[in-house]
């Protein structure tokens, strides 16, 4: 039985989307999409080193192109980030450094610049002296969720179950014992930094003391063991639009672990994927399916039935009339509008294009056999309009291997 070749085989991998953004942020630091996370430091390093404002004396243009740096690497320095930034760019990451994925966050640029000088250089430049033992920010979190093409066509409601920080309720936070109390940290007076001078540099480290926090616990919560937070499960409620297509990203605000100090809780990020259909393949906002259709039907044109997903718009009918057009061929596509995915905004659809695929028919009869016989002898060539411009086209290619212009004949069987 001749059967339809695979939609990747027939039409490739699915066209990339065109992107329209603002500069490429490793053309601003100067490195290749494939370096690693050492080699993007140094460019990092070497760049916020020649550009601080601090080092060119205020200067407007050295501020703003060590804005820009410190931007494209608050973003490329973060995996999660990184990943959605490669996969959409810009609009991936919302256009902003924002917060790490899986830290407490920069929330400015000099917090980048400590974060990637860190000990050597801490202060030195004037940038800011984070209070360590005060409220941090949450870190954020992704969860991987795997939805059906109907899931997506249509939409729906889910429940998902992640793994995130709690405030530990024996303690309330404090990670101390019931009845004590963190007290002020003696090192460095509860500001979780220690700052020496050492001529033209100052330097500034955290705490060794209190690691730090600012704050030291004698006596350990027997909870949450001194960290104030302990880790449960949490099921969330996510509504998930009709439309999304593989690869969207949701995000939860306020849902991923919570803060430390009092500070917020970070975000949860919801990547959706979706499995891969029996019967459809998605283009963008089309689906593409494809459909055998018999040799009489596709000689004769007629009428064949196609598949399609199932909603409100469609009366729950799950079949749509394709005209097959006479003497239409294998790869003949047939587009049906509105039967493919909706917009994300609820604007419309995208189309279904059927592809047909013209079956041979098998296991002939003596009387089929001489029907298709007679059919050929009463056709001619004219069943094989193509035949002659191939048949030039032969007749050359093999005067140009035998130089000659005839045609070569068949070996006989030995």
């Amino acid at each position: 039985m001749t059967t339809a070749p695979e939609p990747s085989a027939r039409r490739g991998e699915t066209r990339n989307r065109v992107r329209l953004m603002a500069r490429d942020f490793y053309e601003i630091l100067g490195v290749e999409r494939t370096i690693d996370a050492a080699g993007l430091k140094a460019a990092y390093r070497k760049l916020a080193m020649a550009h601080h404002p601090d080092r060119n004396g205020g200067c407007e243009d050295s501020a703003a192109k060590f804005k820009e740096i410190s931007e494209a690497y608050g973003v490329l320095s973060d995996d999660q980030k990184r990943a959605a930034y490669d996969r959409f760019g810009h609009a991936g990451v919302n256009g902003g450094a924002g917060g790490r994925g899986g830290g407490q966050g920069f929330h400015d640029i000099n917090d980048i610049f400590s974060e990637v000088f860190g000990e050597a250089f801490g202060d030195v430049f004037g940038g800011a002296r984070s209070q360590r033992g005060g409220p941090r920010r949450g870190s954020d979190l992704r969860h991987d969720l795997e939805i059906t093409l109907e899931q997506a066509y249509r939409g729906l409601d889910a429940e998902i179950t992640v793994p995130t920080t709690a405030t530990c309720e024996t303690c309330n936070g404090s990670g101390a014992k019931a009845g004590s109390q963190p007290t002020t940290c003696a090192t460095c007076a509860g500001q979780g930094r220690v700052r020496q001078a050492n001529g033209f540099f100052a330097v500034e480290r955290t705490c060794p003391h209190c690691g730090g926090q600012g704050k030291v616990i004698k006596d350990r919560c027997g909870s949450c063991h001194g960290h104030g937070q302990v880790r449960r499960n949490r099921t969330l409620s996510l509504k998930i639009p009709a439309g999304v297509d593989d690869g969207s990203r949701i995000r939860l605000a306020g849902e991923g672990d919570v803060g430390m100090g009092g500070g917020p809780r970070g975000d949860l990020y919801v990547f959706l994927s979706v499995k891969p259909h029996e019967l459809f393949e998605r283009d963008n906002l089309d689906l593409l399916v494809t459909v055998p259709v018999p040799m009489t039907v596709a000689a004769l044109g007629g009428e064949i039935e196609a598949p399609c997903l199932v909603s409100e718009a469609c009366d729950g009918q799950c079949r749509a009339s394709v005209k097959v057009p006479e003497g239409a061929e294998t790869g003949k596509t047939v587009r049906i509008k509105g039967k493919g995915m909706p917009r994300l905004d609820g604007r419309g659809r995208g189309d279904l294009v059927v592809e047909l695929f013209v079956e041979t028919p098998q296991n002939l009869n003596a009387r089929q056999k001489a029907l298709l016989k007679e059919l050929a002898e009463c056709c001619g060539e004219a069943q094989n309009p193509r035949n002659s411009g191939f048949a030039s086209k032969a007749k050359r290619f093999w005067s140009e291997i035998t130089g000659s212009d005839d045609t070569p004949k068949k070996e006989s069987a030995a």
